[in-house]
This record gives structure tokens, C-alpha cells and sequence, in this order.
């Protein structure tokens, strides 16, 4: 078992759909974004400082650059981020707006590529896909989801995790040197009354956590796809973890009270928090975009 403290709630922001925790090292942050409230969160552990930006559109991600800035991943696209000024600039259309369509989970592998999947808003039809982003363009790497969430990768880099929620499955890629994806498998799958995986994380021993909307918690699964360890949490709606602190060894999680009835909401009052727990195995350091 891995977890060495219980979770606890450090910023009750209230998100309605609290995704994409990053921890920036370098500023002792961890950001965040609120999907339905258009939001993009900054919160500084060590001080309790919060801020927060207003998104021209629904953010499913956020990804950082060596700068300082970011590409955001909208329902419109793809877009530069900047904090400082405020700002969002037009990168790239990834999908023809009449699919209804949003941008829901990014992940930045150890090549400096940018991985993120879109799904469709109504989460009624499967025109959700997984993408590739970097100097070579935008690139369709799988398709056939509704709600796909992740990527995250191992530590080696050659195995690519992306989850199909409302499937509950979790599949396992094998990815060559330039990027390419093959040999789809199932990892892991939910058992009905689970919950459903929603954001994946990977730690340094290569096994995937993942967060479990409507689960009560977060799992940690062996890399061979044995289920190692669960985190009970206080609320229903997990949906994804990041590693933070200086030794990688907090776990900071975002959550979300979408979906949850007036009476739910009363007895689940830090649904959409921002929580943390200690594990005793670190998870893997935050890559920045930098192939594109």
C-alpha cells in the first residue's frame, strides 16, 4: 500500500469540473483547470495564494512551456496561454465545430510532445479521438470515444495509457521513438459500480493511478494491471492526479461536483476541491512542451 495520509482538501474552490492538475516545480504551483466553469486555477500550496484566469471557451488542458506560458486546450482548439498578460491566441482547429466537440485531457511526454484527446460535449456519440501535437503537426492517433481522458506514458516512454471513460477501460499503446502507436490492449477495466477512470498518472515505479468519477477515490494499478492500491476520498467525482511538493511525493487531485444532485451537493461540501495526499513512491517529473 502506498498512500501515507488521508486526503485532504487545500483549496475548496468549488470547480464544477475540476481537470488537468500540473505542479510547475519551479513555482511551487499547482494549476488546474474548471472545464464547465471556463476557469484556469493557480494555487500555491506553501501559501495558500490562489488565482484564477476566465477561459474564452471550456479548457480541458493546460500544458506548459520553458517560458512560462502555456498551450490551452479548448473547445475551440488549440491556444497560447499566456498568464501574465492574461491572454489566449489561436494555435490550431483540431475538429470541425459541428461535432460538438471539446478538448478534454492533455499529457506532455518526455520527447517534449503534446498528447491530448477531445469528446463529445453532449457525452452522447463517439466521435472522440486521441491526438498527437509537435513539430510535425496535428496527427490522429486513434478514434471511437465518447469520453476519453489521459494520455500519460510509463517511464520508459514506450507505453501510452488512454482511457475510455465511459467504456471503464483503460488501454495500453505500445509508442515507437517518432511517435507512432500500436498494439492497442486493454490494461484495465472498472467493474460496474466502481465508478469511472477518468484522468491517468504514472509514478516513478511505472504503475498508473488513476481518478475515478463517481468512485469515491483514486486506484493505483501494477504496471502489469493488477490493482495495487485504492484512496478513499470524501467526495464521489475524482478525476485526476498530479505528483507535486520537491520530492514529487504529494499527490495533489482535482474533483468535481458536475452531475451531483442539491442533496448530494450539501453532503459532499468540498466537491470540486483541490485535495492532496502523500504516497511513498514519487511519480514522475512534469515534462514541458517543447517539440513544436
Amino acid at each position: 500500500m502506498s498512500q501515507t495520509s488521508a486526503p485532504e482538501c487545500v483549496h475548496p474552490v468549488a470547480a464544477e469540473l475540476g481537470e488537468g492538475p500540473v505542479w510547475r516545480a519551479g513555482e511551487g504551483a499547482l494549476w488546474f483547470v474548471d472545464i464547465k466553469g471556463r476557469k484556469i486555477h493557480r494555487f500555491l500550496p506553501d501559501t495558500g495564494e490562489a488565482q484564477s484566469w476566465d477561459a474564452p471557451a471550456s479548457p480541458g488542458f493546460i500544458a506548459p512551456l520553458a517560458s512560462g506560458q502555456w498551450i490551452a486546450g479548448l473547445k475551440t482548439g488549440l491556444h497560447w496561454f499566456d498568464p501574465a498578460a492574461g491572454v489566449f491566441e489561436l494555435l490550431q482547429v483540431v475538429e470541425d465545430p459541428r461535432l460538438d466537440n471539446r478538448l478534454n485531457d492533455g499529457f506532455v511526454d518526455a520527447r517534449g510532445r503534446l498528447w491530448f484527446g477531445s469528446m463529445h460535449d453532449p457525452e452522447e456519440t463517439l466521435t472522440g479521438a486521441l491526438y498527437r501535437f509537435d513539430r510535425d503537426g496535428l496527427a490522429r492517433m486513434d478514434d471511437g470515444y465518447c469520453i476519453t481522458n489521459g494520455p500519460a506514458t510509463s517511464p520508459d516512454g514506450r507505453t501510452l495509457y488512454h482511457t475510455d471513460t465511459l467504456g471503464k477501460v483503460i488501454y495500453a499503446f505500445d509508442v515507437s521513438e517518432d511517435g507512432a502507436v500500436s498494439n492497442k490492449r486493454e490494461f484495465a477495466r472498472i467493474e460496474e459500480g466502481a465508478g469511472y477512470p477518468d484522468g491517468p498518472a504514472v509514478d516513478a515505479e511505472g504503475c498508473v493511478w488513476t481518478g475515478l468519477f463517481a468512485g469515491w477515490g483514486a486506484r493505483r494499478y501494477s504496471p502489469a494491471g493488477e490493482l495495487l492500491d485504492f484512496v478513499r476520498f470524501p467526495v464521489a467525482n475524482v478525476t485526476k492526479l498530479a505528483f507535486g511538493g520537491p520530492d514529487l511525493t504529494t499527490v495533489y487531485a482535482t474533483t468535481a461536483w458536475k452531475g451531483l444532485s442539491d442533496e448530494a451537493r450539501v453532503a459532499q461540501p468540498l466537491a470540486g476541491g483541490l485535495f492532496r495526499f502523500n504516497v511513498s513512491t514519487p511519480g514522475l517529473p512534469q515534462n514541458e512542451v517543447r517539440d513544436v
